[in-house]
């Protein structure tokens, strides 16, 4: 290799070392972007809807996701709080005392053989004690990965909103980055993002609906304290395919104990039962709708953001997909593997270790030499 090849594959090594120390603020851009697309949309059908200029679109679509955002806080945030002090200064409580109690009550259920190796109260109380001062210690550590996650979503909203006041200035600098024979193509697969972009956001946002209409449904046939913002909770976490709902689950189990321990199986049945309902039906029908994403490739895709990336990652899975899908359909498929042409073998009719050809590879050799 010449001094000029060697420089330019240590420049891609150091390029991709340092891709790989920013990639969290790299997701963080890509979030950025999703969420600019999905307003930039929304503000385009404002616009057309009500004969409106741009900058009025962009300001009555910002609005309508701040009014959401706001009401979430409100809605959701207050309320668990109180109901959290209560869960943990007296219902828990009263749940240890009673402990003794249930263990008297399941002995007549279960067989005298294996009641005797059942965990006692204090058998509890003494595994939770580690866990507790770990927590406990940890407490700094959660703190501060609080305030991070606080200043990345800040960080998020400041550069959506600077996207999304010019869109077009920072999608013609990311096409210059590229030769200008690939550019009009490049410009081309950017819309394409843009399309499956938002078929993605809508079918999130359908999907998301259908799950906390049947949660909030559930919630009050059982009469469960804040089913609304349980429900919305429920349908929010539902971005988070597979593991979303799991989370979920486990806020609404807890505030059933200040009622009625039982509640908390019967929710545990009605959210495993919505949970499967989602996976198996409703999420592979629209996204093979919207966005044509094979439930395997969803699941892959989630391990491998989730390994590389970590929470965040687990988050952008489904979008980080779609825009892949895109990019590889295009650029490594169509533009690179559908043109891959295979060399032709060069036969020498003058001796006799040439194979014979039949008439109609010969017709293909010579149209490919035509061409």
């Amino acid at each position: 290799m010449l001094l000029g090849q060697w420089l330019g594959f240590v420049a891609i090594l150091v390029s991709l070392y340092v891709l790989w120390q920013i990639r969290q603020v790299l997701l963080i851009v890509f979030a950025a972007i999703v969420l600019a697309t999905a307003l930039n949309k929304l503000a385009r059908k404002i616009q057309h809807q009500f004969k409106l200029s741009r900058t009025v679109g962009v300001l009555a679509a910002l609005a309508i996701f701040s009014g959401v955002l706001i009401g979430f806080f409100i809605t959701i945030v207050p309320p668990f709080i109180t109901q959290f002090q209560e869960l943990t200064a007296t219902k828990f409580p009263a749940i240890l005392n009673s402990a003794p109690q249930w263990r008297t009550n399941i002995q007549s259920y279960i067989p005298a053989p294996i009641f005797p190796y059942l965990p006692t109260v204090e058998d509890l109380t003494q595994q939770l004690q580690p866990v507790m001062k770990s927590f406990a210690g940890g407490l700094p550590t959660i703190f501060s990965s609080s305030l991070g996650a606080i200043l990345n979503f800040l960080f998020m909203i400041i550069l959506t909103i600077m996207l999304l006041a010019q869109p077009n200035a920072y999608r013609h600098a990311f096409i210059c980055l590229f030769p200008s024979f690939y550019r009009r193509r490049i410009d081309g697969i950017l819309a394409e993002c843009e399309v499956s972009l938002g078929k993605w956001v809508g079918g999130a946002i359908l999907s998301m609906i259908v799950v906390a209409v049947l949660s909030l449904i559930g919630l009050l046939i059982l009469g469960i304290p804040l089913a609304l913002a349980q429900a919305i909770l429920a349908g929010l976490l539902n971005f988070i395919p597979n593991v979303g709902p799991t989370i979920g689950v486990i806020i609404p189990m807890a505030i059933a104990l200040l009622d009625e321990p039982w509640k908390a199986v019967a929710i545990f049945i009605i959210y495993f039962s919505i949970q499967q309902f989602e996976s198996s039906l409703l999420t592979p029908y629209i996204m093979a709708q919207q966005v044509s994403l094979l439930p395997a490739i969803t699941l892959i895709a989630q391990v491998f953001f989730t390994t590389f990336f970590g929470f965040l990652g687990l988050l952008l899975a489904l979008p980080l997909t779609v825009v892949a899908k895109v990019w590889i359909n295009t650029v490594l498929i169509e533009d690179v593997l559908d043109r891959w042409k295979q060399p032709r073998r060069k036969i020498d009719r003058a001796t006799d270790l040439a194979e014979p050809i039949d008439t109609e590879t010969e017709l293909v050799l010579k149209s490919a030499e035509r061409e």
